[in-house]
């Protein structure tokens, strides 16, 4: 991929992240964290929809891309099933229990809450397949403009509510979020036209869908796993705790899903990336090289968050004070599951997806147990915890049956520099709120150590800086000639 289609892709995590620095305080400060908690739990809701009903046919989409002669039908071999099986279940489920869906998310029995949670659902089933269309085709400035507009719409319409509404309930912010999710729908729709389109009308092959399903199906189970492993702290906190207690810690996970962007961008290009080199011939060593880079820049987003975490006391309001000192610890799961997409991208390359099935099971257990035992006692914080020690496991398990399906890859610098990052967060959350000063030094010294660890990873992104300075300073000089012959001052 080159570097522009690369600066495409980038731009949709930077945008939203950037648009989501602005949003989250705005929610904070206008909405109560109770409500803050309750769309947290439709995004639970919604993210295990998408796991469970793509039966896997999404990865099966990604892998078999680059190999099919005839795109339309297998996108269409690929979205129908779990397109037909999801409307179905939700017009089921709305027709015969309206107000199930909004009691079991939000606690409150309504069914235009439960309307309108099925629409946020679907729409994100619906732009998933989508999605990975632009992505498979490199088309990353599509894609990033998809992922931005959408939350300027949102942002839109929570300054709005700021400004004309002295009211402000669950149910417009619900609105809100939905509206925002179903642009975009719309906007990957009318960007990916050109491919489903065609699939409207391709035959369904079911000699193509076997081998879909049988690469896909395994994933289910990994995924279902993987879900368990990324949401049951929310699960824990609706149930063993307070939804207070549950938007204390979906702030925290926003902010650190925000300090993430390096993960959006990676995972966004990683899967077509590495697939093309596999089908060249040429992964083992740029695999090496890629991983070595992302692990620089993962530890240092942990250092960079642990150093500056005090900022969010300034922003949020008294509610959220304990955030700052859950934001590190936070940042693991999409940190964490980025590197671990590299570091053990031997599992898809060797086709062999029952490992990372395996890999999500042990570590969403230890998820379970942990949250168990401390969110009860610890709230947000044990939450927090529970998830980046089940991370940390998932990452080096995963690694480890790479290794064994495909080649050893080099790794203790791997485990070494993430423990000693996920640890630091872990104690943050314990006991930096009484020892400020010393964690300060503490995040200081792992800095300090990780930049001479990964000086050639520093090097390289210097370099890097470098050349897009000169070539921005360089298309600034050839401009100015042209403005001044055009009579511009």
């Amino acid at each position: 991929m080159n570097k522009n289609k690369l600066l495409g892709f980038a731009l949709g995590p930077l945008g939203s992240a950037a648009v989501g620095f602005v949003t989250l305080p705005m929610l904070a400060w206008f909405f109560s964290a109770e409500d803050i908690g309750r769309i947290s739990m439709l995004q639970v809701a919604t993210n295990f929809a998408v796991i469970l009903f793509t039966f896997g046919l999404d990865q099966s989409y990604a892998r078999e891309y680059h190999e099919s002669a005839d795109k339309p039908a297998l996108l269409k071999a690929a979205a129908l099933p779990g397109l037909v099986v999801l409307g179905v279940l939700l017009a089921a489920l709305l027709g015969m229990a309206p107000g199930l869906l909004s009691q079991a998310l939000f606690a409150v029995d309504d069914g235009a809450l439960s309307a309108i949670a099925a629409a946020s659902i679907f729409a994100t089933f619906v732009s998933r397949f989508l999605s990975v269309i632009l992505r498979m085709e490199e088309k990353g400035f599509a894609f990033s403009m998809s992922q931005v507009l959408p939350k300027l719409l949102f942002l839109a319409l929570v300054v709005a509510y700021a400004l004309a509404v002295p009211g402000r309930t669950f149910f417009m912010l619900l609105a809100a979020y939905t509206l925002s999710i179903v642009a975009v729908m719309f906007a990957y729709a009318w960007n990916t036209r050109h491919a489903w389109v065609p699939a409207l009308a391709a035959r369904l092959d079911r000699r193509r869908l076997r081998p879909l399903m049988a690469f896909g199906f395994p994933l289910i189970f990994g995924g279902v796993a993987s879900w368990a492993l990324m949401a049951m702290d929310r699960v824990f906190l609706r149930q063993l705790s307070t939804l207070t207690e549950l938007g204390v810690f979906s702030v925290a996970a926003s902010i650190a899903a925000a300090a993430g962007i390096v993960s959006s961008i990676f995972s966004t290009v990683w899967a077509p990336t590495v697939y093309r080199w596999a089908a060249e011939g040429d992964a083992q060593a740029k695999i090496d090289a890629v991983t070595g880079h992302l692990l620089a820049a993962v530890v240092l987003i942990f250092v960079a968050t642990g150093l500056l975490s005090w900022v969010l006391a300034l922003v949020l309001p008294s509610t959220y004070d304990r955030v700052q000192y859950i934001v590190a610890a936070s940042l693991a799961p999409p940190l964490l599951y980025a590197l671990s997409e590299c570091a053990a991208v031997g599992i898809s390359l060797a086709r062999r997806s029952l490992y990372s099935m395996l890999a999500s099971f042990l570590a969403a257990a230890l998820n379970v147990a942990g949250n168990y035992l401390l969110v009860p006692r610890l709230g947000a914080g044990g939450a927090a915890i529970s998830t980046a020690v089940s991370f940390l496991l998932f990452l080096i398990v995963r690694t480890e049956f790479s290794c064994r399906v495909w080649r050893p890859v080099p790794r203790a610098r791997l485990y070494l520099a993430t423990s000693a990052a996920t640890g630091l967060a872990v104690a943050f959350v314990l006991s930096g709120e009484r020892h400020r000063g010393l964690f300060l030094w503490l995040w200081a010294g792992l800095g300090l150590l990780s930049l001479a660890w990964f000086r050639p990873s520093l090097a390289l992104a210097l370099q890097a800086g470098a050349k897009l300075m000169q070539g921005a300073r360089l298309r600034a000089a050839n401009v100015s000639p042209q403005l001044r012959r055009n009579g511009v001052q």
